[in-house]
């Protein structure tokens, strides 16, 4: 009998997903789930991008530009424009979503074998896309006592090697709505020309940013064209998960013709789609800052309620739409599959991601878990309601 390949077995499950099994049998019974565990906005997809599809022209659903529309490319620089960073069109390379980005990145700078280091906990499919390009993820550990800020440059440096090609960062972070300042950028930036590292920035998030604070791209940085490459996405900026739109943005040559070459190969990006993208970016600034701070409010909500839980900690989320909570259980995958499984409180229970699938090994985050605010707070206050009562029945069985 033909057997699969040592890579598909080593292709991790999704933390996120893969309790969808018991979330649909909890649902066949009656259970209402308040989603904690997936970043769906439930922000409405900007008018603009949902009338231009409504209202195309097309008679034929044709390819596009293997690098996406050229109005479109444009219309990014501009965008980036607005927030200090001066790329051309030439400069961004349209994928289906940020995950072909992150994976079209990975091909155009790593062979086998080699190594990126990640602060972790990191996003779970870098390990998924990580696995598909035979690279290593090598993580250097960030910790919830201190909100999971970046870890010291001399913890990167011990774990440099001849195999190591970049640092990936998310900022903010995704899992823990971490926001890199400016000095970490700075201190990341020398480091990779130090070691001539490529230095990736997952920036899908950037638009999400609290407390007056502001976000800092690494393609603000002086002197790091050659090093630097941003992963973007219409997918959270616009609540468009669906459309799978992406970017790949660097000054460097030498990638972004290498990356052509992985997107030749795959076509182009969806079409309509596309349509959908170029036309959000004409959504005004009062979409962007309306979203925000809702997100804001969903935040203060959740990290005040989760604090007045027992044994819970969590700290302040400075960016992005998620958390990392520490529980008083010891195995919260255990924990998520009970709430869907065996828990409810008058028909209702609450769907979280394990954190143990943001990690890299076995054994760490058993006892935390990613959540995703991504709820109106009413509803958060009776997930957070929930998740209380849950927790003491849970630890008294």
């Amino acid at each position: 009998m033909p057997i699969i390949s040592h890579k598909g077995k080593a292709m991790p499950e999704s933390p996120i997903r893969k309790l969808v099994p018991f979330a649909e049998k909890a649902a066949k019974e009656g259970k209402h789930i308040y989603h904690l565990n997936i970043g769906q906005p439930d922000i409405k997809t900007p008018i603009e991008a949902m009338d231009a599809v409504r209202n195309h022209k097309l008679d034929i659903l044709a390819y596009s530009h293997s690098a996406g529309f050229e109005s479109f490319r444009n219309k990014l620089a501009d965008y980036y424009a607005k927030h200090n960073i001066t790329v051309s069109s030439d400069d961004i390379l349209v994928t289906t979503g940020g995950s072909e980005a992150l994976i079209f990145t990975m091909g155009s700078i790593t062979d086998p074998g080699d190594e990126i280091i990640v602060p972790e906990p990191f996003y779970a499919n870098y390990y998924s896309f990580s696995t598909q390009s035979t690279v290593k993820v090598v993580p250097v550990i960030s910790k919830i006592e201190n909100g999971f800020a970046l870890p010291s440059i001399a913890e990167f440096e011990k774990l440099i090697t001849k195999k190591t090609k970049a640092i990936l960062i998310c900022n903010p972070g995704n899992p823990t709505g971490y926001l890199y300042s400016k000095e970490e950028i700075k201190q990341l930036a020398e480091l990779a020309i130090k070691y001539d590292l490529f230095l990736i920035s997952d920036e899908v998030y950037r638009e999400f940013v609290y407390d007056d604070s502001e976000h800092y791209s690494i393609l603000q940085e002086k002197g790091l064209d050659e090093y630097a490459i941003i992963v973007d996405s219409v997918s959270k900026r616009y609540s468009m998960c669906g459309a799978r739109i992406g970017c790949m943005i660097s000054k460097n040559k030498s990638v972004m013709e290498t990356a052509m070459k992985f997107a030749q190969a795959r076509l182009s990006p969806p079409t309509l789609a596309q349509i959908a993208s170029e036309a959000a970016l004409e959504a005004p600034e009062s979409y962007y800052k309306e979203t925000v701070e809702k997100y804001k409010l969903r935040r203060d909500t959740l990290v005040a309620g989760l604090r007045e839980i027992p044994g819970v900690k969590v700290g302040v989320p400075k960016g992005a739409f998620y958390c990392i909570a520490e529980l008083p259980i010891e195995d919260a995958d255990h924990f998520a599959q009970w709430l869907l499984d065996e828990f409810d409180l008058d028909k209702q229970t609450i769907m979280v991601a394990p954190a143990s699938g943001f990690y890299s090994g076995p054994n760490k985050g058993k006892n935390q878990v990613r959540i995703a605010y991504v709820l109106n707070r009413r509803d958060l206050k009776k997930a957070i309601e929930i998740l209380k009562i849950a927790l003491e029945k849970y630890k008294n069985q």
